[in-house]
């Protein structure tokens, strides 16, 4: 699983040493192949060398990864089903890190023929006549993915083409290739062709994908033009929409040699791992912070309140990070220029307090179910502060912590808060019997900047608040007051 990103738009250069005819091309050695016998091919070649196979994906392993393998070995066209934000589309573009780098193709054409296989009478014309002088191009795997996000408003002329009607006034009968405007599948041609959300389609449009599937022939406008297409048809789904609404015709399911499951991350390790992979983090995030909000996107996803059939992206908690991690950021300018006599400037690491404007800012994510109308921030913050106490307990459980406690003993307070500085939030405490235990234990090592020690004392306190050690209390200005017995 993994962010989605689009492919890289920059069309690579290929090398110059490559073939530039196709008589260079057969004495070089070259074999055509499908796309799904090069797949297969470059699959074991990795499987043998031990190299990555998809690279980037985390959290399928061993679930969904080995299931993909085993269909690509097969040569199985695949439809991936699962929540949103599983990774689908992530892991369908990186199925294109398999085809070859460079791939010989007759130039010009619109199909990316194979100079050894051309589909088209025009281009067999063109080879016949040419023979082994006819010149080739280079075609780089970055270029053979095509995508379609299906709409209820995509069309077949969209998919699979239409009918030119300048090119029937030319004078072009309808049995000629050459009168149609190919769509984007044959476009596609000897590459891999991704259709996201399916059942979207109208059935009349997913209908059109019949012959593409199996005949791997298409069908415009009322007559058949038989064109052997080379391609890998990959389609992703909701399951709900894919199995339980009808939303999908049966004959097109039918069609796909495997139906594979994705899921969210199984366990915390892997949550967290897709956070520190993905995240584009502008501050430092301490590990326990990550932690917190690993635990919180998880018990969201596993919330009665939250409807399990829409999910809880994994978007959700990167998403988090990056706005506590913007909160931190936002404390450091604007303690910068409070003009605020400081030792040093202030560094932009996040603490657990940071977090509570996660439960408004990505409200927005989460589908609630219908009775929780109105309640949606509420829930959040009460997941919110029971991902904290777990993320305590996980690490800080048997510590000794009285120091902490004892700091507010006879009525004494400490503040914190978004912009509570780390030198002032450090004044209040002083010297704390216990600290170095606890920042050991959050792995901030020996000697933590004082923005870092600052992240552990409020975590701390926050953790004694919530396992009622410590009373808390919210001023109107915004600061988190810490003091008395919870």
């Amino acid at each position: 699983m993994g962010r989605v990103t689009a492919p890289n738009p920059v069309i690579p250069v290929p090398p110059a040493d490559l073939p530039g005819t196709l008589g260079a091309l057969r004495a070089a050695g070259h074999q055509y192949r499908t796309v799904k016998q090069e797949l297969r091919d470059n699959l074991l070649a990795r499987m043998g060398s031990g190299e990555a196979r998809f690279p980037g994906i985390v959290g399928y392993d061993d679930t969904v990864l080995p299931e993909v393998e085993r269909a690509l070995l097969a040569g199985h066209d695949m439809v991936l089903l699962g929540e949103r934000g599983q990774g689908k589309t992530r892991l369908i573009r990186a199925l294109g890190a398999l085809l070859d780098e460079w791939t010989p193709v007759i130039p010009g054409s619109v199909l990316n023929e194979h100079p050894l296989h051309p589909l088209t009478p025009a281009s067999r014309a063109q080879a016949a006549e040419a023979g082994d002088d006819l010149p080739i191009g280079w075609l780089h795997r970055s270029m053979r993915y095509g995508e379609k996000l299906a709409t209820p408003d995509t069309s077949v002329g969209d998919l699979i083409g239409d009918v030119d009607p300048i090119r029937i006034a030319q004078g072009r009968t309808l049995g000629d290739p050459e009168t149609i405007h190919f769509g984007l599948v044959p476009r596609t041609n000897r590459g891999i062709f991704a259709v996201n959300e399916l059942p979207d389609l109208a059935e009349r449009i997913q209908v059109a994908l019949l012959n593409v599937l199996e005949e791997r022939d298409i069908q415009v406008r009322g007559y058949q033009l038989r064109l052997p297409l080379d391609l890998l048809l990959v389609a992703s789904a909701n399951p709900d929409d894919y199995t339980n609404r009808g939303r999908i015709i049966t004959p097109l399911k039918d069609r796909f040699g495997a139906e594979i499951r994705t899921h969210y991350p199984v366990d915390l390790e892997l949550e967290l791992a897709l956070i520190r992979q993905e995240a584009d983090l502008v501050a430092t995030v301490p590990e326990h912070v990550l932690e917190v909000l690993a635990r919180f996107a998880r018990a969201v996803r596993e919330s009665p309140s939250v409807d399990p059939r829409s999910g809880v992206s994994a978007r959700f908690a990167i998403a988090a990070a990056e706005t506590v991690a913007g909160a931190a950021l936002r404390r450091a300018g604007l303690l910068a220029g409070a003009g605020t006599p400081e030792d040093r400037p202030e560094a932009p690491v996040a603490r657990v307090g940071d977090a509570v404007s996660v439960t408004s800012t990505l409200r927005g994510k989460v589908e609630f179910e219908s009775g929780e109308e109105g309640r949606e921030i509420e829930i959040l913050a009460h997941l919110l502060r029971t991902a904290t106490a777990e993320t305590f307990r996980a690490h800080l459980a048997g510590l000794d912590l009285s120091g902490f406690t004892a700091l507010v003993e006879d009525g004494a307070v400490i503040e914190t808060g978004e912009l509570v500085s780390a030198s002032e939030l450090l004044r209040q405490v002083g010297t704390v019997p216990g600290l170095a235990k606890v920042l050991d234990r959050l792995g901030l090592g020996d000697a933590p900047t004082p923005e870092e020690a600052a992240a552990a004392v409020e975590f701390v306190l926050e953790g004694l608040h919530l396992t009622r050690r410590l009373g808390k209390d919210v001023t109107d200005s915004g600061r988190t007051v810490y003091g008395g017995r919870g």
